[in-house]
């Protein structure tokens, strides 16, 4: 059994750019995304759980977000929980919907944002690094096992290296197009 497995590398690759897809969702641009509540947690029937999990999150319009709470009882921690979160977001309380208007991020946040882009963009480059490092010890000791051919073995190591520049690419353009969002360029 070779060690090394295109479609599991190829598959870890494709992970850390969704991860960073993720991660980029949650930053705050100056208009509304429901992925932005995702880190919130709520202190509910004696135990924290995702804000998904008590109240139905949308964006009826660009700069404002709602927050429909399922138990009348949970509104309060729910708010709290939001105001508390970091966001920078002020909730409305209007019954059961939180209504949680988008404010303009000054200059400096912007910067900051887009730092914290290009810091999570690095932590995904650094991920598909150790995937295409992992996939080049697999190939060695394929090779040493008289699995594959030295032939083979660096044909495989071109590959690899293929999917990680794509890969990189790929982690370059999300980071970019985030950046520019952030920035409102």
């Amino acid at each position: 059994m070779p060690a090394y497995d295109k479609t599991d590398i190829q598959r870890r690759m494709a992970g850390a750019v969704e991860a960073l897809k993720h991660d980029l969702g949650g930053l705050r641009t100056g208009r509304a995304s429901t992925v932005l509540l995702d880190p919130v947690t709520v202190e509910v029937y004696g135990s924290h759980m995702p804000l998904s999990q008590v109240a139905t999150v949308s964006a009826p319009e660009p700069r404002m977000l709602s927050v429909q709470v399922w138990d009348k009882s949970n509104v309060g921690p729910v708010e709290k929980a939001i105001r508390s979160a970091g966001l920078g977001l002020n909730p409305i309380s209007d019954g059961q919907t939180l209504r949680l208007p988008i404010p303009d991020l000054t200059e400096e946040r912007r910067k900051e944002l887009a730092k914290l882009a290009s810091q999570y963009a690095e932590k995904a480059r650094i991920a598909a690094r150790n995937v295409r490092r992992d996939g080049m010890d697999s190939l060695k000791v394929d090779e040493k096992k008289n699995v594959m051919a030295e032939d083979e073995r660096k044909r495989h190591e071109t590959d690899l290296q293929k999917v990680t520049d794509k890969t990189i690419a790929d982690i370059d353009a999300a980071s970019s197009a985030k950046e520019k969002e952030i920035l409102g360029k």
